[in-house]
């Protein structure tokens, strides 16, 4: 399984002044598996300690920040004799022991000689709750669910993300179909790496749902497990509200569908707490498209949406014989799987979410991307849909230089917008 991370992982063993590494993302995204599987295509050894449940390795970073006993503790606990020129050392679930966070700024300042890759399914949360953190002693790297193009590589069809990677708009309209199957297929399979090779492995979709009904499960454990007691009903009820808020028209998060008469306040530890573990994404509205859109964003006044849309197929218990239906499954839920997946690719991009409309609500951009000394519209349509009324209106006003409209229609450049499939939005994206 391909993962277009461990291009920047490789990019950052060769830095002059590498830095310990963080990663960050949500639990079951592949972490683990990216760590280790960098450190044995590119190191002659690899040191790999999770700090889960690990009174060893606790009270070894307890004691103090001495390099060579903590090199020492780590030898004796893998087996491995550490040589700095060839080893990568893990540190997995590193914040479970918040002195070994703190032991990076040691290790960047006293021994910088030594490769280290740590990751944090909850590092967001330990941040806020105190934990002591070697600010600017660390780089860090996000991880996300797959991505489209990488569900493209691990079914195999590598022509199909080489054209993207091209940007050869003629031959992927040739392929149109083949781009759109398997996106009905990623909308339901996602991009969580145990229901994609679930898939490959038994191209069976209701072992899929069962996988991704498993991790809806683990998650909510996960929320008693970590989070402060008085929070965690709280937290559920935000998680649970998602589907319904992005299935409404106005896709603006509401506080009186999570609990009737709820106010902002008393959700928002429960809002902060998802996002720190990486559950969800965040897009806001801007009052005005104008240059920086963090100037005229309004932070009551946002979208929630999932890490993952097959996640979210689940939560809606989206059935796999949409998948036999064409096009349907691109109208279903009022285009939330759509919008969906365009949030979770701009996010893998580093793309900031936001979002355009009136006070009234009328004449939504579903997207605004600053790019280039650009502010560009995207307004996301379900399926080949060539009306783009909202689109149309906001450009008579704003004049962009750039608008998007991104659709199952095939790509085409008109004189006001170009239409770009929905499979090829991010690579475009890329390219402007």
């Amino acid at each position: 399984m391909k993962r277009l991370l461990m291009e920047q992982l490789k990019a950052w063993k060769n830095k002059k002044n590498r830095k310990p590494l963080l990663i960050c993302g949500a639990r079951q995204v592949g972490k683990t598996w990216i760590m280790r599987e960098f450190g044995r295509q590119y190191f002659e050894k690899v040191v790999y300690i999770s700090f889960d449940n690990n009174e060893h390795m606790k009270n070894v970073f307890e004691m103090d920040f001495d390099i060579p006993r903590i090199i020492s503790a780590l030898k004796v606990e893998s087996g491995v004799a550490i040589d700095p020129n060839n080893t990568l050392l893990i540190f997995d679930e590193i914040q479970e022991v918040p002195k070994a966070l703190t032991s990076l700024k040691y290790f960047y300042e006293n021994a910088p000689e030594y490769a280290i890759i740590c990751a944090g399914s909850l590092l967001g949360v330990a941040l806020h709750e105190g934990t002591s953190f070697p600010v600017g002693k660390v780089e860090f790297l996000n991880l996300y669910p797959m991505s489209f193009r990488e569900f493209l590589l691990a079914s195999g069809e590598d022509g199909l993300a080489e054209l993207l990677d091209q940007h050869d708009y003629e031959m992927m309209n040739v392929f149109s179909e083949k781009y759109a199957d398997l996106l009905r297929k990623y909308y339901y399979v996602g991009g969580m790496p145990e229901a994609v090779n679930t898939w490959l492995e038994t191209d069976d979709m209701y072992e899929v749902r069962n996988i991704q009904r498993a991790l809806l499960s683990y998650y909510a454990n996960d929320f008693s497990k970590h989070a402060p007691t008085e929070t965690v009903p709280r937290i559920q009820m935000v998680w649970n509200s998602i589907p319904m808020q992005l299935t409404k028209e106005n896709k603006k998060f509401m506080f009186g569908m999570v609990r009737e008469g709820a106010r902002a306040k008393d959700f928002e530890l429960a809002l902060q707490w998802l996002l720190d573990c990486g559950l969800i994404h965040k897009g806001y509205r801007v009052s005005k498209p104008g240059l920086p859109l963090i100037a005229y964003m309004e932070m009551n006044v946002f979208k929630l949406y999932f890490v993952d849309v097959g996640l979210l197929s689940a939560m809606c218990d989206l059935d796999a014989r949409t998948l036999l239906e064409g096009n349907r499954v691109f109208t279903e839920f009022k285009g939330a799987l759509t919008e969906q997946f365009v949030a979770q690719e701009m996010a893998v991009e580093g793309i900031s979410l936001y979002y355009y409309s009136t006070e009234n609500s009328s004449g939504e951009i579903d997207f605004i991307i600053q790019s280039g000394g650009h502010i560009i519209p995207v307004e996301v349509k379900a399926e080949e849909n060539l009306q783009a009324k909202s689109l149309r209106s906001y450009c008579k006003k704003y004049e962009p230089e750039i608008a998007i409209r991104t659709s199952m229609s095939k790509y085409r450049e008109q004189d006001w917008m170009v239409n770009v499939p929905l499979y090829a939005l991010t690579a475009y994206l890329e390219n402007i």
